[in-house]
């Protein structure tokens, strides 16, 4: 397989660059609410798409990290498709 080809998910992009910040001696990279929700509109336009409502995505995210996203933030923040950039230059 062609190096270019190599894929890798999420979870192991979020794995290395947390050790390799802490090999430097960094805590772990915050990002603003807004720049979160930006980060996560991808996801956030397919459940959308597919019925899901900002009450239950909100609670998604608060099971899967314990912490609170309200509706309304989701709605305020979230970046539509134009507004996304994407490195592999699909978006």
């Amino acid at each position: 397989m062609n190096n270019d080809q190599t894929t890798f998910t999420a979870e192991e992009a979020v794995t290395v660059q947390r050790e390799l910040r802490r090999a430097m001696g960094l805590e772990a990279e915050r990002f603003p609410l807004p720049a979160f929700v930006g980060m996560i509109s991808d996801e956030i336009e397919q459940l959308r798409a597919g019925g899901r409502t900002d009450i239950e995505i909100a609670q998604i995210v608060k099971a899967s990290i314990g912490r609170d996203l309200d509706p309304e933030t989701i709605a305020r923040f979230y970046a539509p498709p134009e507004a996304r950039r994407r490195e592999d230059g699909h978006g």
